[in-house]
């Protein structure tokens, strides 16, 4: 902009109405000054980092971490440079990422089971229960019949053991008369499912299929962790249990309960007894001749027809398969 030197800058910006302060920053605009990067006289020179790098990249180091090289070539009485020296010019080639070689595990396949009668496939699982006092807990050690719901095997325990559900196991098989060749127990991967070889051997010898869930999945054991939730959400469960007879007599009524009176809303509404040992038609029966009495005494009240008792479905699976599009 051309001021007149005739009149003074105050004059000629209040005529043409900008501010003074702002005419005067765009004249005296400063450019910042182009810094050149400083190099320290200490900075190792161009051949000395490639040699660096030479050094990480042969077939002896390329596998070991940066403090793991800068300690086996000084041992050897060779110093290069510092470890943070070292670091920066592994970051510089983008080269700072994990250096040793790592075995590589393929994703553990989804376990996908069915079964369509009882005795064939079982789910068993450890819980906690808590004892008199803090950090006191007992183990509840349970076996539940995937088809029927119903708790084939269970034990009350201070600990942990593999050699405790082997003998868990043995009862229940002699108990409900199991075709071993048959049978699939499933389990999650707590350390008494998957680390005890005591249980992997019996059920091997027994001719049992294993299977476990995948790491960290839960959803893969769905049948014993619902029967946990209903167990532990029982309005008549206590906070804590006295000593471990106290919890052993709960549960043995509350599998009673569970097993015999328990309505269970995943089998059609039948007991787990029901379903496990063959009463299914017989109580589908006595239910459909209820319901056609109301009928018969009220057909106005059923909008579809007669009603008829809840079927059981025909199969359960752990993971049902995909649907094939």
């Amino acid at each position: 902009m051309m001021i007149s030197t005739e009149i003074g800058m105050r004059a000629a910006c209040s005529m043409l109405a900008v501010s003074r302060s702002t005419t005067l920053r765009k004249r005296y605009v400063r450019l910042p000054k182009q810094q050149q990067p400083r190099i320290s006289h200490r900075a190792l020179s161009a051949d000395e980092r490639q040699a660096v790098l030479d050094i990480f990249h042969s077939d002896r180091f390329c596998d070991l971490s940066v403090r793991e090289v800068y300690a086996i070539l000084l041992d050897e009485g060779t110093y290069i440079a510092s470890i943070p020296t070292l670091y920066r010019i592994l970051q510089a080639a983008n080269e700072t990422q994990e250096r040793r070689r790592i075995a590589t595990h393929p994703a553990r396949v989804k376990p996908e089971l069915m079964t369509i009668a009882p005795n064939t496939l079982w789910s068993w699982d450890i819980s906690k229960l808590a004892g008199p006092a803090k950090w006191q807990w007992y183990q509840l050690y349970l076996i539940i019949d995937v088809f029927s719901r119903f708790v084939v095997g269970w034990r009350i325990e201070d600990r942990e053991s593999g050699a405790f559900a082997e003998e868990l196991f043995t009862n229940a098989v002699l108990c409900h008369d199991v075709d071993t060749e048959a049978l699939t127990v499933h389990a999650d991967n707590g350390p008494a499912m998957i680390a005890t070889k005591t249980l992997g051997q019996f059920m091997m010898d027994l001719g049992i299929k294993p299977s476990h869930s995948r790491p960290h999945t839960s959803n893969d054991n769905p049948f014993s962790e619902a029967q946990f939730k209903t167990l532990k959400y029982s309005s008549e469960y206590p906070e804590r249990f006295e000593n471990i007879n106290a919890a052993r007599a709960w549960m043995h009524n509350f599998v009673l309960w569970y097993n015999y009176e328990h309505r269970h809303s995943g089998i059609a509404l039948l007991t787990p007894a029901d379903v496990h040992f063959g009463h299914t038609d017989e109580r589908r029966d006595a239910r459909r001749i209820v319901l056609r009495a109301a009928y018969a005494a009220h057909p106005e009240r059923f909008v579809d027809g007669a009603p008829e008792p809840l079927e059981l479905a025909p199969a359960v699976f752990i993971n049902p398969p995909e649907p094939l599009l």
